[in-house]
């Protein structure tokens, strides 16, 4: 109560109302956006319909770029949130009008933005034995790193360790959250009771921080507990890993006559949890296969990441068996099956134990965090993977230092050909390394984020600027 007492406060504060030199605006009113001290919302009241944008900048910088809003088309009543906000920060802005061709500015107005309230400082320490070693590429980008107990935060973070944007979700976590094409935030909220990464209820905010997507479990077809990934396909619908159970007789094993095995499968729904697609593990392997069933009944398998291939077909990892496979999009038909007695065949010594965060990277290879848990040392992996030939070849191993050996969760992601951006989850660390698995650079996180996910400027405009 007491930080949300603050907040309120600090937005009275900010509140003002004001004259403008151009002609059809009656009002402008300044205040924060949905209490987040990082998101300022100005709202502009006119006479009559028109086009218009803010272009706002930190006055007290020298050589301050002047960012800019995206454009509210003919409208009187605008509302503008200005993201690009810097705590404790002078800023002045203009608002640009457009009617029929002919552009007015305003005359310029100011404000001094909030301090981050006490419970949202030092989250973050980044950390370089040299400011030169740091690629271009992370100083023009954000890292998004997630809390997954209540109250849930989503974090943009730049290499400088500074928070640039928030959100948080009372009395549930971020469980899992992905950046989506649609330049928003998708991701599976569940309570504190709720397994590390499952959750039951699907949620997409833009960058401004209003809601795009709100499903609940109950809804629709949406029944089950989904877990570990939260995607969109090309036609916009939800794609993700469910818990599937099986009821089997196990009494031929020391198990009960009707005896349950939750397995997973990937389920696809429309954004009014309509079903669309599914597929279940069960469908493709027997349990009875499992010679550990009656210990491995309770979570069997274990899917804890879910990807697309080149193809559009899914690529989908196994913590358990320690295995990737590839899944036909429509048939639900097995493709082919990589890792610990798989039917692709890997080269030489590049045996990993559990793989996490699998996807295709920007070369077009099977990337993947390895965990290590069998010599106790987590790293990353990148195959070119040959179909025809079922055979693989490698074409990068990075190994993390074993003081930050990660058991569960963690992620690895190119940020460009040389460099790769690493979470190890368990010790609360992002780190950056080149091809060599040479540390360059570090985040300590005051939270086991999920994933460490690298967002570039590109993906981020007009709303954010690293």
């Amino acid at each position: 109560m007491r930080c949300l007492f603050k907040l309120v406060v600090l937005l009275a504060v900010l509140t003002f109302y004001g004259c403008n030199q151009v002609e059809g605006i009656k009002e402008i009113k300044l205040g924060l956006h949905n209490n987040n001290v990082l998101k300022i919302q100005v709202d502009v009241v006119a006479n009559a319909a028109f086009d218009a944008y803010i272009e706002y900048w930190a006055d007290k910088v020298p050589d301050a770029q002047k960012e800019s809003t995206a454009l509210s088309k003919n409208k009187s009543n605008h509302k503008f949130v200005l993201c690009n906000i810097m705590p404790k920060t002078s800023y002045a802005y203009q608002v640009i009008t457009i009617k029929n061709g002919t552009k007015k500015v305003s005359k310029t107005y100011n404000f001094v933005s909030n301090e981050l309230p006490e419970w949202l400082k030092d989250q973050f320490k980044a950390k370089s034995a040299d400011d030169k070693l740091i690629p271009k590429d992370l100083k023009n980008g954000l890292i998004l790193v997630n809390k997954r107990y209540a109250p849930g935060m989503a974090y943009l973070v730049d290499y400088k360790g500074r928070l640039r944007w928030y959100h948080m979700v009372d009395n549930v976590g971020f469980k899992v959250i992905n950046f989506t094409k649609d330049k928003t935030l998708l991701s599976i909220l569940g309570g504190n009771d709720e397994p590390t990464s499952y959750g039951s209820q699907i949620l997409e905010i833009n960058l401004e921080g209003d809601t795009v997507l709100m499903l609940k479990k109950g809804q629709g077809d949406f029944k089950q507990t989904i877990h570990h990934e939260i995607l969109k396909n090309q036609k916009g619908q939800l794609v993700t890993l469910f818990v599937d159970q099986k009821i089997s007789d196990l009494s031929s094993i020391g198990g009960k006559k009707q005896d349950t095995i939750n397995g997973d499968g990937i389920l696809v729904m429309n954004k009014k949890g309509k079903q669309i697609w599914k597929w279940s593990v069960f469908d493709s392997l027997d349990p009875f296969s499992d010679k550990a069933l009656l210990k491995t009944k309770k979570d069997w398998m274990h899917a804890n990441s879910l990807n697309y291939d080149k193809d559009g077909n899914y690529i989908i990892s196994f913590y358990n068996n320690g295995q990737i496979w590839k899944i036909d999009a429509k048939t639900g038909k097995v493709i082919w099956k990589f890792g610990k007695c798989g039917n692709i065949k890997m080269p030489a010594n590049t045996g990993f134990s559990q793989a996490h965060a699998v996807h295709i990277n920007t070369e077009g290879n099977l990337m993947f965090f390895d965990n290590g848990i069998e010599k106790h040392q987590s790293g990353a992996y990148a195959f070119k993977i040959n179909e025809q030939t079922k055979s693989a070849s490698l074409d990068m191993h990075i190994q993390l230092p074993s003081q930050i050996y990660n058991d569960r969760m963690g992620s690895a992601y190119l940020i460009n050909r040389e460099n790769i951006l690493c979470c190890s989850s368990k010790r609360h660390i992002v780190v950056l390394t080149n091809r060599k698995g040479v540390l360059l650079w570090t985040l300590e996180a005051s939270v086991p984020a999920y994933r460490g996910i690298f967002v570039t400027s590109d993906q981020l405009s007009p709303y954010l600027k690293p």
